[in-house]
Order: C-alpha cells, then sequence, then structure tokens
C-alpha cells in the first residue's frame, strides 16, 4: 500500500498525515465519531495543539478504482473547501490531505483540518448539552435566523450540499457575532443556480436531522426567517406545503431503501 498525500500545509504537516494509522492507534487520539467507514477524532501536536483527523475507508474495490478517476473524499473535501472560502464562508481549515492506494485503487482517504475547539455542534450550541440546563427561546431564535440567512446566502452564492445535517454545522460566538462552520465538505457542489428542488431538499435534511430537538413551531419560524419576513403569507405558506411534500418523498425513499 502507497500514502499519496494530495495536500499538506507545511512539511511537518505532510509528517503528521502520513503517520495517520499510527497516531490514530495512539493514546494521542481522542475518538468523537465510528460510524460505518468513517473514524474520526483529535489528535494531541507535540506543540500542545490539536488537530482533527478524519479517516474514510471506501466501501469496495470498485467505489475505490472511481475515486482513482473522480477524487477521493479527501480531495472533495479539498475542494468543497476551497468553494466555501473563496465564497467567504467558514469551514474547518484543511491542513492536509492524503489517500492510502493498493492495486490501483484508493482503499482509504485522510482529511486533517484545524481543530475547531471553541465551536460547538448546532444542537448543543442552539438548545444546550443533554443533561445541561437547556438555553432559552432568545438564544434558539437568533441561532435559527443566523443560520437561516447563511443558508440562503449559500445558496444564492450557487452553493448546495448533499449532506446537510445538523451535526455538519458548528457555531461560535465571536466578538459578538455568531459564526457558522460548515463541515463534512467533500459533499458542496457548485452550480451557477441552485434550483428551488435542490434549495428545499437541504432544508428537509435539516429539518430530519434536528427535528428531534426542535418543535414544529420553531422549524416553521426558521423556514419564514429563510423565505424572508418581508415575502407575504401566501408565498410563505406555499413554500411550507412545497417543504412537506417534498420531506414526504424523501421520507418515502428512505422507507423503500
Amino acid at each position: 500500500m502507497r500514502r499519496r498525500v494530495l495536500y499538506a500545509q507545511s512539511s511537518e504537516i505532510a509528517a503528521l498525515i502520513e503517520r495517520a494509522d499510527d497516531l490514530m492507534a495512539s493514546p494521542l487520539f481522542r475518538l468523537v465519531k465510528a460510524e460505518g467507514k468513517t473514524r474520526a477524532g483529535f489528535i494531541s501536536c507535540a506543540d500542545g495543539r490539536a488537530v482533527f483527523i478524519k479517516r474514510t475507508e471506501v466501501r469496495s474495490r470498485i467505489a475505490g478504482a472511481y475515486e482513482m478517476v473522480a477524487g477521493s473524499r479527501a480531495a472533495r473535501a479539498l475542494r468543497g473547501a476551497k468553494i466555501l472560502r473563496d465564497a467567504g464562508f467558514h469551514c474547518a481549515t484543511p491542513l492536509a490531505a492524503m489517500d492510502a492506494i493498493a492495486g490501483g485503487s484508493v482503499c482509504a482517504s485522510y482529511l486533517l483540518s484545524e481543530a475547531l475547539e471553541r465551536a460547538q455542534i448546532l444542537s448543543h450550541f442552539a438548545l444546550g448539552r443533554e443533561g445541561q440546563a437547556r438555553h432559552g427561546y432568545a438564544r434558539r431564535k437568533t441561532v435559527s435566523d443566523a443560520l437561516a440567512n447563511e443558508l440562503q446566502r449559500m445558496h444564492n452564492a450557487g452553493i448546495y450540499t448533499h449532506d446537510l445535517q445538523e451535526t455538519n454545522i458548528m457555531v461560535e460566538e465571536r466578538d459578538g457575532a455568531l459564526r457558522l462552520y460548515f463541515l463534512d465538505l467533500e459533499d458542496f457542489r457548485r452550480a451557477s443556480r441552485v434550483s428551488h428542488r435542490r434549495r428545499m431538499l437541504n432544508l428537509v435534511h435539516l429539518d430530519r436531522s434536528i427535528g428531534r430537538f426542535v418543535s414544529r413551531a420553531g422549524r416553521l419560524d426558521f423556514l419564514y426567517s429563510y423565505a424572508g419576513r418581508s415575502s407575504d403569507r401566501v408565498a410563505r405558506r406555499k413554500m411550507v406545503a412545497e417543504f412537506l411534500d417534498l420531506k414526504r418523498e424523501v421520507e418515502r425513499s428512505h422507507e423503500r431503501s
């Protein structure tokens, strides 16, 4: 098996990602996600800082051969980060990316990025962590409006994602303002225009992940914020009806699969 470094911020970072497997098996690694073919967490560096590493194994040899041509998850994450940052959006800065290759196929990809240690997952920031005091309505409303505005701005800029979930959005309060970071960068795409259906799909996927935490009234208020408070009642109701129809379609598709 050979390793192909796609990008490294420095020679020191390149050396770090080339030791990824050893580091992820050592006490220096703190696991935060082990799901399917993905394993991710924080690595403590010698200088005291932490970095975030994500390793994704390819599901099959055929899929690995395809990724050699179309680009691995690590390569797509680099492209996604560039799409977002060029348009003025925030994401965890990639520090290094690498593919592990065997028999002419990608078998795993690695992404090393900055650790967003001051930011929290969307639901934790807006609602509070489980077992802690819940945040009040004012905070929830502020976060909801900020997210709706950021997603509308992203779609208007011709950017969308195939995997918009609340765990893929982190929030930090900095200098009295909220800063939203997007994660899982490999799923971001740019288009000349984001269609209405694609916009609604992004909102449906987000709703399906955050519906466990947020009331129906809170989710409707988010949709109204996304539509724009200046839009008339008829337009907002039409958008909500279209949203609910698409949500039922997505849920039926998931049930069949």
